[in-house]
């Protein structure tokens, strides 16, 4: 254990009985423990079996081998692996409240081979409820009575707590995914009026040119390119048909810097040139 875990008490329960003795071999619980207020930071941290741990309070940091450093905050779910480097803790002068599952087994390959998916990036699963709670806490009592049905029932009630678990991760990364959609084709709504820029937006999103590339084919059918004509298009036949401004005007309104270009662009999608197509809607 690291020098002062935790100012407060902790609560850590080992398996008290030799595992020959479970009848559940497939996936055995070896540790389980809840650490209130933890205050220290793992460096160069290495383990022999798999283990994951909830985070109920506090935040902190986590990264595995030389990814990328990833901050967590309460209601995240943190997984360590055999054979994996890890980096983890909370903040200096900080803490989090920590529970955390050991375990080994053949079970876990099916895991992997199913619903264990990407167990080198932390997942936001939301925060401790009643039924968390309870079956924590169930966990922990089955682990301390030291009879053997007993801790086979505690394996597969962790088993059920880590499939809930990443079940709400599924669904918060998804509820991110899509507002982080919603916020880019916002984003690109309101970069009419001026040169587009794909670097700029990208970088304001935090994600590469060929993510914003593929989430706006993802989402309209379109090319990136292709979507923002489109929108300016459809802006400048607004223009042509509520104003007076002229067609250089139009086109510099909407970041055209050659007005040529953009009425080569107008008809090929509108089908005519844009003082033709305001003539004929104004018959």
């Amino acid at each position: 254990m690291d020098y002062m875990i935790s100012p407060y008490p902790l609560r850590i329960i080992t398996l008290p009985i030799d595992s020959s003795k479970l009848k559940l071999q497939s996936l055995i619980i070896s540790n389980v423990g809840h650490l209130p207020g933890r205050i220290s930071f793992r460096h160069q941290a290495s383990f022999s079996k798999w283990a994951f741990i909830y985070l109920s309070g506090g935040s902190g940091s986590y990264q595995a081998n030389n990814g990328p450093v990833q901050r967590v905050e309460s209601g995240t779910l943190l997984f360590l692996r055999p054979g994996v480097i890890y980096n983890y803790g909370p903040d200096q002068g900080g803490y989090w409240d920590e529970y955390y599952f050991t375990f080994e087994g053949t079970r876990i390959d099916e895991w992997l081979n199913s619903w264990l998916t990407n167990v080198d990036e932390a997942k936001q699963v939301g925060h401790e409820d009643a039924t968390q709670h309870n079956r924590i806490e169930r966990i922990f009592m089955l682990m301390e009575s030291g009879l053997p049905d007993n801790i086979d029932r505690a394996a597969l009630l962790v088993e059920t707590l880590l499939f809930e678990f990443m079940l709400k991760a599924q669904a918060t990364a998804q509820t991110t995914k899509t507002q982080q959609v919603i916020d880019i084709m916002d984003d690109l709504g309101d970069s009419l009026f001026q040169p587009f820029d794909a670097k700029s937006i990208a970088k304001r999103h935090h994600i590469s040119i060929s993510t914003l590339r593929r989430v706006v084919s993802e989402y309209t059918g379109y090319p990136l390119n292709a979507y923002i004509n489109r929108l300016k298009i459809a802006e400048a036949k607004n223009i042509l048909l509520n104003t007076e401004d002229s067609v250089k005007e139009v086109a510099d309104s909407l970041g055209f810097k050659d007005v040529f270009y953009f009425s080569r662009l107008f008809k090929k999608y509108v089908g005519v040139a844009p003082l033709i197509y305001r003539n004929n809607m104004q018959l």
